[in-house]
């Protein structure tokens, strides 16, 4: 029992060791440095955006919200792409959590990044309290994480679905705004927009207090646009690493 015990300790301690090295590989290069700095400096030009477009006394943790987690959003998945062609090169056994794990806790910084963002502007401003604009901030707040986790799982299903990067970069944003367009040209299909894209989920998340409806919506789309995409690419990715690896059958040759 004990020895299970030690067993089980070293496996969590070893599968932490692994997630805190998928988020130091999400920045150990100059491009990845690059794109870290290119999506914190989205969501502060889409705060500055929104600054020069309304006047501070109309600023409400929402409004601001909805554009500068929404800039940040598009990168963000970049940073899955990258991981998952981390783990697609890795030898040996196929060990995905500890990566998908490292790319949501990349994901949440990015998310607790633009609700300090959203927070600073408010309280340099100190808009009118008629305005109400921190309604609702915690569960925004909250939002905000979560639409950059989504986002990332995105790209690391993709990423594990597709080998060239670049493919992977542009099918993170063609794909899930292309089906949304598809859907919304044809009246017939509209309401399904929120059931089977991220993109009304991210305006859900972004504006307030959601509704179990509007839950149940996310929740749909996790399971397609996070769990489907990750547990397909794990499951190929796995699938090839045994054809290339098989297991060796020992010889069984008795001695004469």
């Amino acid at each position: 029992m004990q020895q299970k015990l030690l067993d089980a300790g070293e496996t969590a301690t070893d599968s932490g060791r692994t997630t805190l090295d998928a988020i130091r590989r999400s920045v150990a290069t100059l491009p990845r440095k690059w794109l870290a700095a290119i999506t914190l400096l989205a969501g502060l030009s889409a705060a500055l955006a929104v600054a020069v477009a309304a006047p501070s006394p109309d600023w409400t943790f929402a409004a601001l919200s909805g554009p500068v987690q929404g800039a940040m959003s598009v990168a963000v998945p970049f940073f899955g792409v990258l991981l998952a062609g981390d783990l697609r090169r890795a030898q040996g056994p196929v060990r995905a959590a500890p990566t998908l794990l490292g790319a949501l806790s990349v994901a949440a910084v990015v998310g607790l990044f633009g609700a300090l963002i959203c927070a600073v502007m408010l309280v340099v401003s100190e808009p009118e309290a008629a305005h109400t604009p921190w309604n609702h901030v915690g569960t925004i707040a909250a939002g905000g994480v979560l639409v950059q986790m989504t986002a990332q799982l995105v790209g690391t299903g993709l990423g594990l679905l597709s080998r060239p990067p670049v493919v992977a970069f542009l099918a993170t944003i063609v794909l899930p705004m292309g089906l949304w367009a598809v859907l919304g040209a044809v009246e017939v299909f509209r309401p399904a927009q929120s059931w089977l894209t991220p993109y009304p989920s991210v305006q859900n998340l972004l504006s307030g207090p959601m509704t179990p409806l509007m839950w149940a919506r996310w929740f749909a789309v996790l399971l397609i646009w996070g769990a489907g995409l990750n547990f397909v690419g794990v499951a190929l990715l796995k699938r090839r690493n045994l054809t290339d690896n098989p297991p060796q059958i020992p010889s069984n040759n008795s001695e004469r």
